[in-house]
């Protein structure tokens, strides 16, 4: 399990990261998300040990992190972190010697993963030779080499096509079965959602918003209906509660203030011809993310 409780950072008289708890158990998917600026990098940086924290206490299985847990550890930056002008091997051997791994079992990994990700031709290139997509496939599989106990993946997907977005996911959720803690950070609330089960928010360093997804939408006030069928938007307009309507090329979206309006909704729609869907969804993921940064910079 990866504790952090109450942890603060202070740089100077800045508060980057202001009483942050939450806990990741064992084979758990969990998003830290936020804004630019936010403190998700600082966040990384003291779970991995890089930065001394100001107060608080971060542990992994109960022990504190520092040079002899790193080697359980896996991280995968949101900027490129290749020496471009190693091979594709002398960079996993360089990786994985700092995680004290021997050389034999790197190269063993290392051709399972380049077949796993279809670029087992690379072995030998160098990395300045590979596409943008192809460099992503190399920074993700040297940060998972070590098959890592704790596995920190900021920007993940980051200059992939659908097709390789589905790879990482498939080896992502391998790793989570076989018990890896995983850290999920991305500015793709859909691809948070592919994942992650829990997460946290951060404004300012702060939490602003905490716990499971699944319950965090139920319980959010404001809903969207879905309707297909004749109607008249600015009569729905003008019930009260219903903030706004999209209209798109098949259906309209109703976006509405809370559950409560859902029977005035349907109330009128009942009146309106060829009505052949309607349907009560929770809020995206990004809605709720808008809105709770939003509320937050407000305050």
């Amino acid at each position: 399990m990866l504790k952090v409780e109450n942890v603060t950072k202070y740089y100077g008289d800045f508060k980057a990261v202001d009483k942050l708890s939450f806990t990741v158990n064992k084979g758990e998917i969990f998003g830290l998300l936020g804004v630019n600026g936010a403190g998700k990098t600082t966040t990384f940086r003291m779970i991995m040990g890089l930065l001394d924290k100001t107060e608080g206490n971060i542990t992994l299985d109960g022990k504190e992190i520092n040079y002899s847990v790193t080697d359980d550890i896996g991280f995968l930056t949101e900027e490129r972190s290749l020496l471009t002008k190693l091979t594709v091997k002398e960079q996993a051997i360089y990786f994985g010697a700092l995680k004290g791994m021997s050389d034999d079992l790197i190269i063993e990994r290392l051709d399972k993963l380049l077949k796993k990700f279809g670029i087992e031709e690379y072995k030998n290139k160098k990395i300045k030779e590979l596409s943008k997509g192809n460099q992503q496939k190399i920074q993700f599989i040297t940060a998972i080499l070590n098959e890592p106990k704790l596995l920190i993946l900021d920007e993940p997907f980051a200059g992939l096509d659908p097709f390789n977005i589905e790879l990482f996911k498939e080896e992502i959720l391998n790793l989570s079965k076989k018990g890896s803690i995983i850290i999920f950070s991305s500015h793709r609330m859909d691809h948070v959602e592919l994942f992650c089960k829990k997460l946290v928010v951060l404004v300012n360093g702060k939490s602003v918003l905490s716990g499971n997804i699944k319950e965090i939408k139920e319980s959010y006030m404001k809903k969207n209906i879905i309707i297909k069928g004749n109607i008249d938007i600015e009569k729905l307009k003008k019930i009260s509660g219903v903030e706004e309507v999209i209209e798109n090329s098949l259906q309209y979206e109703v976006k509405i203030s809370n559950k409560d309006v859902v029977d005035s909704v349907f109330k009128y729609i009942s009146k309106c011809e060829n009505i052949t869907k309607f349907v009560v969804e929770e809020p995206s993921l990004n809605e709720i993310f808008i809105s709770k940064v939003g509320e937050s910079y407000e305050k």
